[in-house]
């Protein structure tokens, strides 16, 4: 596209998700603000103009023939879809531990055997920082082709100074060269490496003392997360990776109760984290804590059905009050998809969650779970024009039609960067 105004004309529906500031929370979850036949007009990557086609037309007549146009008709368009937790930047592959799950082996067993992450551990120090962003790029473009225009990515394999900045130095590039605007969070605290596996405090101060400071200094991430579990680390280790990253202008994030209940949602409301992430085992009483600070549960389905163990609540977290995202957790070992649309359609028929929720989850919620709200996740004026156009004639088709990919036309900033055709 060029340098033109850009007009979305007459959407069948127009899904603007315009509302209250801040993540939305029970029956804001369902208020799409949706506009029928609805129009966008965009300038200098900015939303400048929402309403009906007729208004759009009527306040902008004059200006019409100078614009770059795209027909919606009959098609659904949102705002850009964002996947607020991806493991995007790693190499290798682990087909052969889906076989073993299949066989019984649970991921906790592989893991201990030198499989799991160990594995993508070694794969991704082995490989140049090339060959790493040859991969993560292949990866960033089917996101594209999905419809996600913004996503999160994670360190993490590298579990050293030296290879997790090595990742973070890919991420910081993607973002530079690729479409899709890619925001970094450090974990470095992703697992205990085998050589500290008996002496996990001193792998914790490592990360405290050597690693949060350099990612810091370098301005590589903005996000600082940890896997607090059973077998990784502790609610106490965890706590002190997160505040040591606060004070380094690093926010928390954290991978809570995923295998069983372990005081992480608790933990993540006590250190203000932006999101807690997975959740499948997280307490009552960690859910009402999360709801009563405001941090978003970024659920990750995916995960679940590829561990083929039980999904999180999803249902009882929204009528708790809790904000919730959605997210792919795309990784080589618990869930290598690309495709949001397809964990949106798993958290209508498997988390009890509706289509117009996991809308919500998918894009407002998502935004605000990497502190993006206030600049994505909804159709307004001023904010950035990220947006799909789907072809499907309304938001409910786009669950109702499952496992398939609807997206046709994605703009990122303004600017047409993807068409099916």
């Amino acid at each position: 596209m060029s340098g033109k105004p850009l007009y979305i004309r007459n959407a069948a529906q127009l899904v603007t998700l315009k509302g209250p500031t801040g993540p939305r929370t029970r029956g804001e979850m369902e208020q799409l603000s949706i506009i029928q036949g609805g129009s966008v007009w965009v300038e200098a990557g900015r939303i400048r103009f929402v309403g009906t086609d007729e208004e759009v037309r009527r306040r902008l007549r004059s200006r019409i023939e100078e614009a770059d146009e795209i027909d919606a008709t009959g098609r659904l368009v949102t705002p850009g879809l964002v996947d607020p937790h991806t493991h995007l930047v790693f190499a290798g592959s682990r087909e052969g531990e889906f076989e073993m799950r299949l066989k019984g082996a649970t991921y906790m067993e592989i893991m201990k055997a030198g499989g799991g992450i160990h594995a993508t551990t070694t794969a991704t120090r082995q490989a140049s920082r090339e060959q790493i962003y040859e991969e993560s790029q292949c990866r960033l473009d089917q996101f594209l082709r999905h419809g996600v225009t913004t996503l999160e990515a994670k360190s993490g394999y590298g579990l050293s100074l030296e290879q997790e900045l090595k990742q973070l130095e890919v991420a910081r590039d993607l973002n530079q060269d690729h479409p899709v605007e890619v925001v970094s969070t450090f974990m470095g605290a992703h697992a205990v490496p085998a050589a500290y596996r008996d002496r996990s405090d001193d792998f914790v101060d490592q990360v405290i003392r050597e690693m949060i400071p350099e990612v810091a200094r370098r301005k590589l991430a903005e996000f600082n997360d940890v896997f607090c579990e059973r077998g990784v680390f502790t609610p106490d280790q965890s706590r002190r990776i997160l505040e040591a990253g606060k004070e380094h202008g690093l926010a928390p994030k954290i991978h809570a109760d995923e295998i069983e209940p372990y005081g992480g949602a608790e933990l993540a409301a006590e250190v203000g984290a932006v999101s807690a992430d997975h959740l499948l085992k997280a307490s009552a009483e960690g859910i009402q804590a999360m709801a009563k600070k405001g941090v978003v549960a970024v659920l990750l389905p995916g995960t679940a059905f590829f561990l083929m163990a039980e999904m999180a609540n999803g249902r009882n977290m929204v009528d708790a009050g809790v904000p919730v995202a959605l997210s792919t957790d795309c990784n080589p070992g618990s869930s290598p998809t690309v495709s949001l649309p397809l964990i949106m359609n798993l958290a209508c028929l498997h988390m009890g969650m509706t289509p117009a929720e996991v809308l919500t989850a998918a894009t407002i919620n998502a935004a605000y779970a990497i502190n993006r709200g206030d600049e994505l996740g909804s159709i307004e004026e001023g904010k950035q024009a990220d947006l799909v156009l789907f072809d499907v004639p309304n938001y409910m088709g786009l669950q109702y039609h499952y496992g398939s990919n609807h997206a046709a036309v994605v703009v990122k900033g303004g600017r047409v960067v993807y068409r099916r055709d």
